[in-house]
């Protein structure tokens, strides 16, 4: 599927590319005119609020959220695979392609303790036994 329009990415998934497949492909869109643009904190954290909100914070990369962020920033859409992305990207009125796989649904997440069967809203640490919840669906 081809991508039309201007081209946009953010400074951490430029740093993310570590073989040489991925850095030849981040030369030729940049020779074809994709910009680089980091996204301010206001941004940032309104990612980080919703992540929490829909259980996806414990999943996304420093990376992916500042995609999201700079969506937010530029009115654009944002292409990827990754369900997560995919996920808070719903919840933000993002709009999402996928490249190869199938569109995510939109989630709220929730965590189940395996130790006493206790149900949260957030990751971390289970406060009754100290077991590491499993994110599940809410």
């Amino acid at each position: 599927m081809p991508l039309e329009g201007e081209l946009f990415t953010s400074p951490l998934v430029v740093d993310e590319l570590a073989d040489a497949r991925s850095r030849c492909r981040f030369e030729a869109f940049s020779a074809a005119g994709l910009q680089v643009i980091a996204p301010g904190r206001d941004s940032i954290q309104r990612v980080e609020e919703v992540s929490q909100k829909s259980g996806d914070a414990g999943v996304l990369s420093a990376a992916d959220v500042e995609v999201l962020a700079l969506a937010i920033e530029i009115s654009a859409e944002v292409v990827s695979d990754d369900f997560a992305i995919q996920n808070v990207a719903h919840h933000l009125g993002i709009p999402v392609r996928p490249l190869q796989q199938r569109r995510a649904k939109k989630r709220t997440w929730r965590f189940l303790c395996p130790g006493c069967g206790r149900y949260s809203d957030r990751p971390g640490e289970c406060p009754v036994c100290g077991a590491v919840p499993k994110r599940t669906i809410k």
